[in-house]
């Protein structure tokens, strides 16, 4: 089965918005999708709406909120999506299913979340809901107490690699400052993120402020057609591969440090792609947290267990290495708004690949990889995309 492609994106400025509500953030980004891609409210078939929310907002039924935000979309077929910090490829994934069913032949996919009006001990309890709360759902510091406890354990087992987060943490700060729809657009430089300070506290764990990501606000948007009719398109970006892989949700049923469904979701996609993992361009990954992105270089193939801080040390994955990672800041830099991330990170993908990166262009991007996990790399999704046009 042909993979549908990519034919059309918007995304929002991420960051805090004092106004914005949830359906404010779907229409920013919704006409503009429509308008790059060249197509009209009528040509949309099916609408796919990622949004994880659990508290975060009290309205739900969020696929509704398209038809709100845009009023010709109104009668077109629309579902919501979640699953955890997945949540947008996973509405990414079930459009890409419509699509390949036969059902319709373009697809909107809409993502996005409105977090920052929410208190921040509300937003721990919040986030701690995509872990398993039986077991988990005491840890201080919420999720970045989940990730505090896998970076003790990958240090107990492997040594310190605090100076190696730091310096992933001031790569992805580096590339943010060439994406103008990031959070955070300043340089913070390794000295400052390996520094435990009043400005860089201790956070939980051996992670520090700037090993961890940014609550956000934002949303994105992907037009996605079948392939006949993406001939067509002034741009298309199609799917050499992409895969989701599970892994158990309780840490204690498994070795947190492993992210084993990562590798498996990466393993398959590559294999599917007959490419190796240095065969690709670019890789956007799910950096949540700085230790997270290096238990992912070792996921990817890039280093043995153990051995992923050498590959920051040696330049790999920077703006000029081999496999640059997270030109885009991530979302350690450009910002994490839960339901946007994962249709974000496409977005930043194809844009790559079309040429139309602005100052963040890799030049003669062709081949691209994307790695958004959900919990504690618990659903695991690997898309590899290719330039046709």
């Amino acid at each position: 089965m042909e993979h549908p492609q990519i034919v059309g994106w918007a995304h929002s400025k991420f960051g805090k918005s004092e106004d914005d509500t949830l359906e404010a953030l779907i229409a920013g980004v919704v006409p503009d999708a429509l308008d790059h891609a060249g197509i009209g409210a009528g040509d949309v078939d099916g609408i796919f709406v990622g949004v994880y929310n659990n508290g975060f907002s009290r309205q739900a039924f969020e696929g509704a909120l398209v038809g709100m935000a845009m009023p010709e979309l109104a009668s077109v077929p629309a579902m919501h999506a979640e699953n955890a910090c997945a949540t947008g490829s996973a509405a990414l994934y079930a459009a890409m299913d419509y699509i390949g069913a036969g059902r319709g032949r373009i697809a909107l996919v809409v993502g996005a979340e409105k977090m920052t009006a929410t208190p921040n001990p509300e937003i721990a309890d919040i986030l701690l809901t995509a872990s398993y709360r039986a077991e988990e759902g005491e840890i201080d510091g919420g999720f970045a107490g989940v990730f505090g406890r896998i970076a003790a354990g990958y240090f107990q087992s492997h040594g310190d690699h605090s100076e190696e987060l730091a310096m992933i943490a001031a790569k992805n700060h580096l590339n943010g400052m060439r994406n103008p729809y990031a959070h955070l657009q300043k340089d913070l430089g390794t000295a400052f993120c390996n520094t435990v300070s009043a400005r860089n506290p201790i956070v939980a764990g051996p992670l520090r402020r700037t090993d961890c990501s940014l609550v956000s606000d934002g949303a994105a948007a992907l037009v996605l057609a079948c392939p006949e009719l993406a001939a067509d398109f002034p741009r298309a970006v199609s799917f050499r591969a992409r895969n989701q892989v599970n892994d158990v949700l309780a840490l204690s049923r498994r070795d947190p440090t492993e992210f084993r469904g990562a590798r498996g979701a990466w393993a398959k996609s590559l294999d599917e792609a007959h490419l190796d993992i240095l065969d690709l361009d670019l890789v956007e990954t799910h950096d949540c947290f700085t230790i997270a992105e290096l238990l992912e270089y070792e996921a990817m193939g890039l280093a043995e267990r153990g051995q992923g801080g050498r590959i920051i040390r040696d330049g790999i994955t920077a703006r000029d290495g081999r496999l640059p990672v997270n030109l885009s800041g991530g979302l350690k830099s450009r910002g994490h708004p839960l339901g946007a991330t994962g249709v974000s990170q496409h977005v930043m993908a194809a844009m790559q690949l079309a040429g139309e990166a602005g100052e963040m262009q890799l030049p003669g991007a062709t081949l691209a990889g994307v790695f958004n996990m959900g919990g504690a790399a618990v659903a695991n999704y690997v898309s590899i995309l290719e330039r046709v046009k």
